[in-house]
């Protein structure tokens, strides 16, 4: 069966390895082999072991009948959009790794996929090399999925986790991700939230069968956590984790990402450095947890040929995930409740005068209190904190 891969960068060029490395027990598994006949990309790779399969122009890909299965690992909206629905279009199946085309613009490809008897699939975009996306569309299609939680970039663990061992400042830990190549040179979409947000809003399009518009879920990053704010989180036994979470309410889900204090109790207490954790909370299932890398060039890659695989096995049989256009409607994050840990410059007087009954934080540090709220929806913390004044700090309990 004849393959394209577009894009031949980390990921891409990690297709190309591992199809060629197992192809043996590819062919074994699908009854055939998955041979590369096109790659994709603006540059020249001389004396790499595919010289011969490079291409500029998508449309040769598009054109070829004899391709039926196209990897898509360009990132970014476009032109990666725009190339994709060309090829399912063309009547081709289509996987790819790239999060922001599929929590942008991945109920528009189902529909498209599904007009023309194809497939589009996208194990790879969320948790890299954890095999969540079929988890959750296939082996749990049974439960109604009450919560997700979710560390889901291994930048941000990894900046977290060395804050917390070694005591380091943010900065210093951002210079050394970027400098070990955790972090991109412009760490924004990492940092601030942003990638952890479109997966969390993928997985809820999953569960919930309506488009989560990622620009509706409230973010936050790790760029305003400090080594203090470690010192605190281990006064009281906790850690801080960056997590993105989608909560059942009612008819629709409450969504959020944040840093958040975890308990040694809780799963992904434990889950540190790059590695990467989803907790998925079924009503009949219960509780469990997907854990792995979550980005890397192979085990990434491991992913996308799982996808092929798949495809492989399903040429011309349109498989259902049920990911439909209509919006879903979130529910209103200033209704979300939580105990809420703040550090500030006020005194104590007026702190218990605007938030009646606190637990001080066990630090005694110059200019600054600690302290722990008691359960209140967002809309009331935030004009307590308001009214407060002198905040420098906030992180949400889990």
């Amino acid at each position: 069966m004849k393959v394209a891969i577009m894009g031949y960068g980390t990921i891409g060029s990690g297709v190309a390895k591992v199809l060629d490395t197992n192809k043996d027990i590819i062919k074994e598994r699908i009854g055939e082999s998955l041979d590369i006949k096109y790659i994709l990309d603006l540059r020249d790779f001389p004396g790499d072991p595919h010289e011969e399969c490079f291409v500029k122009d998508y449309m040769e890909i598009a054109n070829d009948k004899e391709v039926q299965i196209v990897v898509e690992t360009m990132g970014g909206v476009e032109p990666a959009f725009t190339f994709v629905k060309a090829m399912l279009e063309a009547g081709k199946s289509v996987t790819t790794s790239n999060k922001a085309l599929v929590a942008d613009k991945g109920a528009e490809l189902m529909q498209i996929a599904d007009a023309n008897n194809t497939n589009f699939v996208f194990e790879a975009a969320v948790g890299g090399g954890i095999p969540i996306i079929r988890t959750i569309t296939a082996c749990l299609t049974g439960d109604v999925i009450e919560e997700i939680d979710a560390i889901c970039n291994g930048t941000t663990n990894y900046m977290l986790t060395n804050m917390e061992q070694f005591g380091s400042d943010y900065d210093e830990i951002l210079a050394e991700a970027q400098a070990l190549g955790y972090a991109e040179k412009d760490p924004t979409a990492d940092v601030e939230g942003h990638d952890s947000c479109r997966k969390i809003a993928i997985l809820t399009s999953l569960i919930a069968g309506k488009n989560v518009d990622f620009n509706d879920i409230p973010t936050e990053g790790i760029s305003k956590i400090s080594s203090t704010d470690f010192k605190y989180a281990k006064a009281m036994g906790k850690s801080i984790k960056l997590i993105a979470r989608s909560v059942k309410s009612g008819d629709t889900y409450s969504c959020r990402v944040a840093p958040y204090l975890v308990t040694p109790e809780q799963m992904l207490y434990h889950v540190s450095g790059v590695m990467n954790a989803v907790a998925v909370k079924g009503n009949m299932l219960g509780e469990s947890m997907y854990y792995g890398a979550g980005a890397g060039a192979l085990p990434t890659a491991s992913a996308v040929v799982g996808d092929m695989v798949f495809l492989a096995r399903n040429v011309e049989r349109p498989v259902k995930i049920g990911w439909s256009d209509e919006k879903l409607e979130l529910a209103n994050p200033a209704e979300q409740s939580f105990k809420y840990f703040v550090r500030t410059s006020a005194l104590q007087s007026d702190i218990e005068n605007e938030f009646g009954k606190v637990e001080y934080a066990g630090l005694d540090l110059d200019n600054e209190v600690g302290f722990v709220t008691e359960e209140m929806t967002e809309a009331e913390f935030n004009e307590r904190q308001a009214a407060l004044g002198g905040i420098i700090s906030v992180i949400r309990f889990f």
